[in-house]
């Protein structure tokens, strides 16, 4: 089921990318929804279930807790890198280094490998659970497209370039998902897995996603996408039982 699930990521990712391409005046309110669906999941049902299966402490902190702020702190790192590679290459306001942008689209595939992973084991936990991070996972590929392309070609690399990290970025999470196939996660293990993509995933709806869809667009109907994703996720996790 989660390679099935995985392969509308696939669709998706490229639906982002295709948009990527012709999207002018509303992207900021899909991005805002974008937003708002992934710090749904991440709060409402992620977390919980990470604290659920992985009920250790270490030093008065529960583990999935930790691993949440690790896996925040890695994406807020790998930002960092990518910034720091920036200036290295003396890039300024008005100019625009090809490999910068790979380098971040390659970054984001990587990412993209890592929500298939989590798709599989979220199914491993159960149905309700793996619907839930299926629709944060399908949500996130298609911000995921859109902003792959987006920064690729944004960087003065070719359009086939730009077209090739796309394609890259559409498989990655059916390879992801397929690798769960060939193993089962402890519980334990599991949760602390779960917690880490948890903390990504908000670096990534709170510090990226989010912050872009105000950037040019700083509406109330972008805030209203984002509080709509939310309630929407708060929807599905109640009619699902968890």
């Amino acid at each position: 089921m989660a390679v099935v699930v995985a392969l509308g990521a696939f669709l998706m990712t490229l639906f982002g990318g295709w948009v990527a391409q012709r999207v002018t005046d509303r992207r900021h309110l899909v991005l805002g929804l974008a937003g708002g669906l992934m710090l749904g999941v991440v709060g409402l049902d992620l977390l919980p279930e990470a604290l659920e299966a992985a009920g250790d402490e270490v030093f008065g902190v529960p583990e999935a807790l930790l691993l949440f702020a690790g896996g925040f702190l890695l994406a807020h790192a790998v930002e960092r890198l990518l910034a720091v590679r920036r200036a290295g290459h003396g890039v300024t306001a008005g100019e625009r280094v090809p490999q910068v942008g790979m380098t971040a689209a390659a970054a984001m595939v990587g990412h993209s490998l890592m929500d298939g992973i989590a798709l599989g084991a979220a199914f491993q936990v159960g149905g309700g659970m793996g619907a839930t991070v299926a629709l944060a996972v399908i949500t996130h590929d298609f911000a995921d497209g859109f902003n792959t392309y987006t920064i690729t070609s944004l960087y003065g690399n070719a359009r086939r370039k730009a077209l090739a990290m796309l394609a890259a970025d559409a498989v990655a999470p059916l390879l992801g998902a397929a690798s769960t196939l060939l193993f089962t996660l402890p519980e334990e293990l599991l949760g602390g897995y779960l917690g880490f993509f948890g903390g990504a995933l908000l670096y990534l709806a709170a510090a990226e996603i989010l912050p872009e869809a105000h950037h040019d667009h700083p509406a109330r109907s972008t805030l209203l996408c984002t509080v709509t994703g939310v309630a929407f996720i708060w929807l599905v996790v109640g009619l699902s039982g968890h």
